[in-house]
This record gives C-alpha cells, structure tokens and sequence, in this order.
C-alpha cells in the first residue's frame, strides 16, 4: 500500500513540474506580440517616408510644373479676350475713329514689311515712306472702307451667296479702280510728282494692279461679305489688306514713270 502511495505521489510531482517548466499558449503571445507589432509599426512608418518624401515641400518644382504653364495660358487667354472686348467696344463707341486708326497701324506693319523684303543691305528705312502709307491707312483707307461696307450693307442687306457675289463684283468693279488710282495719286504728289508724271504713273501701274488684285482679292471678300457681320467687315478687310498693302507699297515706290514728250514742229 505504501508502495501504492509513493507511485501516485510520484506521478503527481511529475506533472506539477511539467506544468511549472512549460509555458503557457497565452504567456507566449504576450512575450512575442509587442516584438511584432514594433516590426510591423516599424516597417508602415518606413513606408509613409518613403512615399512623402516624393511630394516634400522643400522641393516646389513638381507643383510649380503642373501650375505655371495652366496660369501663364489663363493669363493670356484674359489679356486676349480683354482686349477683343475692349475693340468691339470702340468698334461701336467710336467706329470711324477706330477702324482708321486699325488701318492706319496695319499700312505702318505693312510699309515696314515692304522695305524690310525689298530695301537693299546698305540702304536705310526709309520713315517718310512709313509715314506717307500711315497717313493714307488713317485718313483715306479706313474712313472710306467704314462708308463702303455700310453702303453695301444698305443696298444689299443679306449674306447669303447671291448677295455675297453682288458685293464682290461690285467692289472690283468700283471700290478696287478708285481706292487704287487714289492710292497712287496720293502717294506720287506726296512725292513732289507733277500731274503728268502722275498721270504716267496710273498708266504704268494701275491695271497690273487691278489685274493682281483680281487673282487675291475674290476668296477675302467672299469670306468677309458672307461670314462677317457688317461692323467688323472693315477689321477683317484691313488684315486680309496686310498683304495687298506690302504689294502696293513696293509698286507705289518704284521709279518715276517716263513721261511722253509731244512736240511741237
């Protein structure tokens, strides 16, 4: 019996040993979550630098990229409609005024690109020249297509194609031979021609003109005089006559035309 005691007494130590030397699953987690849980607070924290140290505030050049050119192309987009509304507004306050003083500016651009083009490398600019087309643009040039294209829209109120050919036809055939021998009447006696020398001149130079001015001027007016209202028929006019106006400045500053001799035997 005794032999019995000691048998389960020695059974019991036995497992108060095991239970003391083993430790438990709870005690194991508590020991090794907060080595975890730093390792993993460890590594989101290395991530998180990583990924803002791509938009750090010390370096503005990636918002300064995607900012500068939307604000430089708003900003100019503002200066241009600003100023196409301030010019409609002169257009209507003060037409006459406006619309001479946009020819006058386009015959000055015009004048410059001529001499520019033709003036050989060791001649000068020559200012008179500049002037002379300046003061034919503002008082001659734009007062008279102001009058032009009102007086057309009187007669010929519609824009459809008929009426557009109307118009056409009607400024080659009056509108283009007056404005021309005007032109350089204007010009030559600004230039101390006498009558005769005028009168070579026109001779000379008028129907090539003409005859040019029939090859670039029908594809302007059909634009203007069909898709333009009447008020701003003249600015279009005036930028189509960029161009014409290097043509007539270059042929109005050619040579004195011979004059004939008649005599008198």
């Amino acid at each position: 019996m005794s032999g019995g005691l000691l048998r389960s007494g020695g059974r019991h130590a036995h497992q108060l040993l095991l239970h003391h030397s083993r430790p438990s699953l709870s005690d194991a987690l508590t020991k090794h979550s907060p080595a975890r849980a730093y390792v993993r607070t460890h590594l989101l924290s290395s991530k998180f630098k990583e990924s803002s140290s791509h938009f750090s505030p010390a370096s503005p050049s990636l918002f300064a990229s995607s900012l500068s050119s939307p604000s430089a192309s708003a900003a100019a987009s503002f200066a241009r409609n600003g100023f196409v509304k301030w010019y409609l507004r002169m257009i209507k306050a003060r037409p006459v005024l406006t619309k001479s003083l946009t020819s006058g500016a386009i015959f000055v651009a015009a004048d410059a690109s001529s001499q520019m083009i033709t003036l050989p490398p060791f001649d000068s600019f020559d200012l008179i020249r500049t002037l002379r087309m300046a003061g034919f643009g503002m008082l001659v040039s734009g007062p008279s297509l102001h009058l032009w294209f009102n007086f057309l829209s009187k007669i010929l109120p519609k824009q459809d194609v008929p009426t557009t050919f109307k118009k056409m036809f009607l400024g080659q055939a009056l509108y283009a031979p007056i404005m021309n021998a005007v032109f350089y009447s204007v010009n030559s006696a600004l230039q101390g021609e006498t009558g005769a020398e005028i009168i070579a001149r026109l001779k000379r130079d008028l129907i090539p003109t003409l005859k040019s001015g029939l090859v670039y001027w029908p594809m302007c007016d059909f634009i203007t005089f069909r898709f333009i209202p009447v008020h701003l028929q003249p600015l279009v006019s005036n930028s189509f006559s960029f161009l014409w106006t290097i043509y007539i400045t270059y042929m109005a500053s050619l040579q004195k035309a011979g004059v004939e001799r008649i005599s008198t035997d």
